[in-house]
């Protein structure tokens, strides 16, 4: 595939000015959480971040020391910078990549994350297959859109937002159909620190609440209803 200039270009200067680092530091915190509840005391040699943003999970699993040696791959200039400049020490490669073609061969990595990226991605199934195709697991975290209210999603989609939409079993189905083994895939509510931070401390800790108990009692209800996160950790097939 060739290089994708234009997204490229659009992405170089996105964590320039930091604006998103609260936000996504928040994300990283809670996306470690989920990593650790779905591959609960698992370790790795090698773990590769596709779509790495400015490096706000791979500090988490650095400090939390899941991989002996740590990878990224990033679309935007600017974001690969601030992953340099935390200079974390498991760190062995940092590149741009076109958001497709990940230069590395195959089965070259334990685990492949990736987290947040696959709702912006135009050609999911070409991501998916180049992601099966450098590791021997994939983690992998998608938002699960309001499905009984699916405009607004996408009036709220904008440049930089959410082009692939999921239910639980959409996303599941995707995963299957691209030739992955699904080992576990778990739904989520967002942690009370990240609906605090968008909403408040008030009406964050309200929707928090009910959130975690529509999922624990009413989980189809709660599903087609409100918003979620479903994380699924795969098992690849082998690369000829």
């Amino acid at each position: 595939m060739s290089t994708n200039t234009e997204l490229m270009d659009m992405y170089e200067d996105y964590y320039a000015d930091g604006e998103v680092a609260e936000k996504r530091a928040i994300a990283a915190r809670q996306s470690l959480g989920h990593i650790l509840k779905v591959a609960p005391g698992r370790t790795f040699d090698k773990v590769i971040d596709i779509g790495a943003g400015e490096g706000a999970v791979l500090s988490e699993l650095s400090a939390a020391g899941i991989a002996k040696s740590l990878a990224a791959v990033e679309i935007s200039k600017s974001g690969i910078d601030a992953i340099k400049a935390r200079k974390l020490p498991a760190l062995s490669s940092v590149e741009q990549f076109d958001g497709y073609k990940i230069p590395h061969p195959n089965k070259a990595f334990d685990l492949s994350l990736a987290i947040h990226v696959l709702e912006h991605v135009e050609h999911e199934r070409m991501f998916l297959y180049e992601a099966k195709r450098v590791s021997e697991k994939l983690y992998i975290e998608v938002p699960l859109e309001l499905t009984k209210d699916l405009d607004k999603s996408i009036r709220m989609s904008g440049p930089y937002g959410h082009i692939n939409f999921y239910t639980p079993g959409s996303f599941e189905n995707l995963l299957r159909t691209c030739g992955f083994t699904v080992e576990k895939m778990v739904i989520f509510a967002h942690d009370i620190e990240y609906e605090q931070y968008l909403a408040g401390r008030s009406k964050g800790w309200v929707k928090y609440q009910i959130r975690q108990k529509l999922l624990r009692y009413a989980p189809k209800f709660a599903t087609r209803n409100m918003v979620y996160m479903a994380g699924a950790l795969c098992s690849s097939v082998d690369v000829e």
